[in-house]
């Protein structure tokens, strides 16, 4: 029962990753961009939900849907204030070079890092949890009542957002820019308020993840260094620029690094992420899903 127990909370934390994997991985599609300053959104979050209910009083249900908002919001600024003069400066966005993007959100992200460091100071806020319930019976095994209200928060927002991108107008206009962005412009899709569009759903996505986890790891300015460094995981791992991947590598993360927590030790489960990073890159590199993410 220990393994079931095991394989459970996996796939809830899985489905955490996923909500930070989900965002990077679009972005990526969109403007080839890595995204170094990702785990901040979920930094943002996390401060957002709990200082919002901690400090001002905010109902929880109404804490959540700011933290979301927040991200969103940092995620539109950092698109049209950062990323996109990139791009135009060059007149044309596959005219850009990696290493400036890089170099513009890793230096972003020890600037957000820092001013969390300056404002809120190194002393750690716990966001309250979503359920007085202290745990649900699922048969024999045992979960945690935050964990288990927060993980079906989660699915149900990854529900939301996949359905999002494969059914909706604008979810339609995001796969064809990150199908081909020319091709999309002599469309007559604007490419631009797309790229910001993305930015604003990984934002959100990954301010919901760092808001629904204040509760179990606390708010603190570097929370979401090891949360950015496992999605980056995931999205190598499910393929770059797919959706379904990220996905689905989130959920795969979240149960290896359970089940290694089990039967190897919890000390190094922190490792098992960038081991599968490792395997991956030897024995597949283009990931589960990345042939099939070039052809949709």
């Amino acid at each position: 029962m220990l393994t079931l127990e095991a394989i459970l909370l996996g796939l809830i934390m899985g489905v955490f990753y996923g909500l930070m994997a989900f965002g990077l991985t679009l972005i990526f599609g969109i403007l080839k961009v890595v995204y170094f300053a990702h785990g901040e959104s979920f930094m943002i979050g996390a401060f957002t939900y709990s200082l919002l209910a901690l400090w001002l009083g905010v109902p929880l249900w109404l804490a959540i849907p700011s933290a979301i908002l927040v991200g969103g919001l940092v995620g539109v600024v950092v698109e049209r204030l950062l990323i996109r003069p990139l791009y135009e400066k060059f007149g044309d966005w596959q005219a850009m070079r990696d290493e400036y993007a890089i170099i513009v959100t890793f230096g972003l992200s020890l600037f957000l890092v820092n001013l969390a460091n300056q404002v809120f100071g190194p002393y750690p806020f716990r966001g309250p949890e979503l359920t007085d319930v202290a745990r649900f019976e699922l048969g024999p095994m045992i979960i945690g009542g935050h964990r288990a209200v927060a993980g079906a928060v989660g699915v149900v927002v990854l529900g939301a957002a996949y359905l999002f991108i494969q059914h909706s107008f604008w979810g339609k206009q995001i796969r064809a820019v990150a199908q081909n962005r020319f091709g999309a412009s002599i469309a007559g899709i604007d490419t631009r308020m797309v790229s910001m569009l993305v930015f604003a759903l990984a934002g959100g996505l990954a301010a919901l993840s760092g808001a629904l986890l204040a509760p179990l790891f606390l708010a603190t300015p570097d929370v979401g260094v090891l949360p950015a460094l496992k999605s980056f995981v995931i999205v190598v791992l499910g393929g770059m620029g797919s959706p379904i991947g990220s996905l689905i590598g989130g959920l795969i993360l979240g149960v290896l690094e359970s089940l290694g927590a089990l039967y190897i030790s919890y000390t190094y489960r922190d490792t098992f992420a960038f081991v599968i990073l490792i395997l991956v890159l030897l024995l597949r590199p283009q990931g589960l899903f990345g042939e099939r993410a070039r052809e949709v």
